[in-house]
């Protein structure tokens, strides 16, 4: 096999949450152009189906999943909705999350009235863990569930977050540990899953426009230059330039990799010296 084959996914299936915009739909871009058979689910109903039918005419083989990770019995019934459509469990990308909490500054460096740990609404702590960790462990316990009934390994990727070993006091406090978690269940399941050829690994991305935090980055100039000035490469990242590192780890190009947290942020995280 040759160094460029080892990319190839035809034959496989990918399952890929969050994939009705932003780094999701990406990554099943991503699966798709190498050759998967892609399920996209998101909740959002409308911009999936949209999706799904432009990828459809363009000639991938994808279908939709509509649900939200939280609700553990709609994973189920789409996990065996894929593996009887396709006929088989391959490659889980848990993507789904979001934070809609505000950081305990504002991109002027001012301090946010509604964003400090004694303000802050319980209940949006609440729902970044319940979508960025505990409903990337739902993901990754179905997916898991299919691939050792097929018996054939698999490649599990998790989307971390630079956030998971940096402080950012622009990002809402409960992203941070949600996201230091999932990289942190990232290692030990890499460990655990070992046995059965099931890779896990995760990517971490820095600042990428896509739709979370309200899409800021897409609608404010004034939120996109202040991030642009923190990446020491001067820029804030559009999400097709995630799809190689996305492809490298579902593939046979990253079959001796698991356990790892891949940083993909511009060097934000060495910090600036601006």
């Amino acid at each position: 096999m040759t160094t460029l084959e080892k990319f190839d996914l035809t034959g496989r299936s990918a399952f890929v949450t969050g994939a009705a915009s932003g780094l999701g739909l990406a990554y099943a871009e991503a699966m798709a152009e190498a050759g998967a058979k892609v399920t996209l689910a998101d909740r959002d109903a409308d911009a999936l189906a949209r999706e799904v039918k432009r990828l459809d005419e363009e000639g991938f083989s994808v279908r939709a999943a509509s649900l939200d990770i939280t609700d553990r019995p709609a994973l189920t019934a789409a996990v065996d909705a894929h593996v009887a459509a396709f006929g088989g469990f391959d490659i889980l990308f848990a993507n789904a999350g979001g934070d809609s909490s505000p950081g305990f500054w504002n991109p002027e460096g001012h301090r946010n009235p509604d964003g400090q740990v004694d303000t802050l609404d319980p209940e949006a702590w609440d729902r970044s863990i319940a979508i960025n960790l505990t409903g990337t462990f739902n993901s990754i316990r179905e997916a898991v569930r299919a691939m050792k009934a097929a018996g054939r390994g698999g490649s599990i990727i998790c989307t971390s977050s630079n956030a998971a070993v940096v402080n950012e006091p622009i990002v809402g406090l409960p992203y941070m540990p949600a996201k230091a978690g999932v990289k942190h269940m990232v290692e030990h399941l890499a460990l655990e899953l070992a046995e059965f050829r099931i890779r896990v690994n995760a990517i971490a991305p820095g600042p990428f426009v896509t739709n979370i935090g309200g899409g800021w980055l897409k609608k404010d100039p004034t939120v996109r230059a202040k991030w642009d000035s923190l990446v020491p490469l001067g820029r804030v990242a559009e999400t097709d330039q995630m799809k190689p590192l996305a492809l490298y780890l579902a593939s046979d190009a990253s079959d001796y990799m698991t356990g790892a947290h891949l940083m993909i942020d511009g060097g934000m995280a060495l910090g600036s010296f601006k």
